[in-house]
């Protein structure tokens, strides 16, 4: 077999192959085979039939073009292989040349036009320079983060009072849709200026006492009234508020492993201090990804992201979601996250990054605890649905990127050099090692 390419844009290409007819003779022969099994000839058993048969019944016209159609794409694989070619989408095929079935002589030559990844030369990362903020812990970052603690042994005290922001509320709501009830519910719990309700719910709350009621108009969530403007009714039945913990040597028995309040604040602004180094590490990422793409022209396969665009709506075409507006912010969306692909498979490309099963296991079960999923559950259902290949992608392109940030030159806005190769090498994913410094402290606060 040969091939040749013709690069018609940055973005797309001509493929021409050729297949001998002797590269063709095995998938004739497996075609012979397949239609003896699928046709009944009187004096002839399923798959027992000879060739010249299945020519005088069928003809073998059809079974060279079946022959032609299931080799198809084994070729065109092969092709791309043998070109280095990598695609991004199934493109359709024009058939220039097939062997005669007359003859049973000819070679077999297609062509296609597909959209591919354009090909683009990094600059020097060593010569990228970030700019980040600093990491500097205040003692009200500390007091934030042990307010935060004492909210969790903190009790509730009913307050004869107005609702304000951060008091909790015991209501009922009742939803009307053009006059009828569409739906209500009796002694809610929730947190003033949450907004974890309704549009609209905190501004008719605040300043109403127990006993008072107020009406405000929203857009339903959920339901088979879902999207349509609904005028809803709260009745305020209590309201109270958190009491705190004193943060005290007591509190600090309570609430972790230390036995004084000075061990806990400065465990706790150790804690503070490691979670503003992944915050600062995860915005070099960002800052990396947008200085590399300020210097790198990446060209865009209009055709390929019309597709993609297409897609999304397709899979969501709820009344309403297909707008001009949302179809053009869904398009650059699109756009910018090839333009970030192309260039992180390149850094990929360029330093050899690779994903080892230790990683590939860790960020599925990370990953995992996310959703509140079994990890071996959840790895069983990437698998089947054919995505783990797009997981180990995202892993390495995550590598890829801490690889940029690895080799600029990072600063912070005071002008001292910025060391982040610790949480790097030791962090996937920056929100995540958050996370897990999240996790860890509610460890602590529970170890007693």
């Amino acid at each position: 077999m040969k091939s040749a390419v013709e690069t018609l844009t940055p973005t797309r290409v001509k493929l021409t192959v050729e297949v001998p007819f002797d590269e063709v003779k095995p998938s004739i022969e497996k075609a012979y085979k397949q239609v003896a099994e699928q046709v009944s000839i009187p004096g002839f058993r399923k798959g027992k039939i000879p060739a010249s048969v299945v020519d005088q019944r069928v003809g073998r016209g059809y079974v060279y073009e079946q022959a032609i159609n299931e080799g198809l794409n084994g070729w065109f694989q092969a092709a791309l292989e043998e070109q280095n070619i990598t695609p991004l989408s199934r493109p359709e095929v024009d058939i220039t040349s097939a062997p005669d079935p007359e003859t049973k002589s000819g070679d077999l030559v297609f062509e296609l036009e597909l959209d591919v990844k354009p090909s683009i030369e990094l600059p020097d990362l060593a010569g990228l320079e970030l700019v980040v903020e600093p990491v500097a812990v205040e003692d009200a970052d500390v007091d934030t983060a042990i307010d935060e603690l004492r909210g969790r042994f903190g009790t509730l005290k009913a307050a004869d009072k107005p609702a304000a922001k951060d008091d909790f509320l015991t209501m009922d709501l009742t939803a009307k849709v053009d006059g009828e009830e569409v739906d209500s519910a009796a002694d809610l719990s929730y947190q003033v200026g949450s907004g974890t309700m309704l549009e609209g719910l905190d501004e008719a709350v605040e300043g109403l006492s127990a006993g008072e009621d107020a009406i405000f108009t929203t857009k339903l969530a959920g339901g088979e009234h879902a999207g349509e403007d609904a005028e809803v009714k709260v009745v305020v039945k209590a309201v109270k508020t958190r009491e705190l913990p004193e943060a005290d040597d007591e509190f600090a028995q309570l609430a972790s492993e230390f036995d004084t309040i000075a061990e806990l604040r400065e465990s706790t602004k150790t804690q503070v201090e490691q979670q503003k180094r992944f915050a600062q590490a995860g915005e070099a990422r960002d800052k990396a990804i947008d200085a590399l793409l300020e210097k790198v022209e990446v060209p865009v396969p209009d055709s390929y992201i019309d597709d993609q665009v297409d897609q999304h709506f397709t899979q969501d075409s709820s009344e309403g979601h297909d707008s001009d507006d949302h179809r053009a912010e869904v398009r650059q969306n699109t756009v910018d996250a090839f333009k970030r692909e192309v260039v992180l498979d390149a850094v990929l490309e360029q330093h050899e990054v690779e994903v080892d099963q230790q990683e590939l296991i860790d960020y599925i079960f990370q990953t995992s605890q996310q959703y509140g999923m079994d990890p071996q559950q959840f790895a069983q259902i990437i698998d089947q649905a054919g995505q783990l290949p797009m997981v180990i992608a995202d892993v390495r392109r995550n590598k890829a990127l801490s690889k940029v940030v690895e080799l600029a030159s990072v600063k912070d806005t005071d002008g001292n050099a910025v060391d982040l190769s610790s949480i790097l090498g030791t962090a996937g994913d920056d929100d995540e090692a958050a996370e897990e410094t999240a996790a860890d402290e509610d460890a602590t606060s529970e170890s007693k």
